[in-house]
């Protein structure tokens, strides 16, 4: 089994000079870095006194998961002779929230729109969907099942 090893680097940020005397004392902000690539500007969720202007872990582990079903899908379309000539995902994340404030993702729904050229097969287009979704890494890698709901354009 042939295997891949990802590296990042988070660094926080926001230490206002007493660390993490007590909970609002410090900010949420980090960098995100990997080698070789732009760094992403991080914080929490705004909802947990994070920095609403930079990207929070949750918003980027729904965008990653599209982004994943997306490439999947474009690789299989082009196997599969079917022309895509736009695509764009409006996903949404679901989390819940326990009594001791921990949480975990329940559901993310993947609403990509594609526009197929008029010679690509319409129901082909859509199936690749199923056969995307059992391909992406990711989404193989949660507890809880993605959904997809594409809409097809011609």
């Amino acid at each position: 089994m042939k295997s891949h090893r990802y590296n990042t680097r988070i660094e926080w940020t926001g230490n206002k000079g007493a660390g993490t005397f007590d909970y609002r004392s410090y900010s949420r902000s980090h960098v995100i870095r990997v080698e070789g690539k732009a760094d992403i500007l991080g914080s929490s969720d705004s909802s947990f006194r994070g920095d609403r202007a930079k990207h929070n872990p949750e918003d980027l582990f729904v965008s990653s998961i599209a982004a994943c079903h997306m490439l999947w899908y474009l690789h299989l379309c082009s196997e599969a002779d079917i022309v895509v000539l736009t695509y764009e995902d409006n996903a949404e994340g679901e989390m819940i929230l326990a009594s001791d404030g921990s949480g975990r993702f329940n559901e993310i729904v993947l609403r990509p729109k594609i526009l197929i050229s008029q010679a690509s097969d319409q129901q082909k287009a859509l199936e690749l969907h199923e056969d995307a979704q059992k391909m992406c890494f990711l989404a193989n890698s949660c507890n809880f099942k993605v959904r997809h709901e594409p809409l097809i354009l011609q």
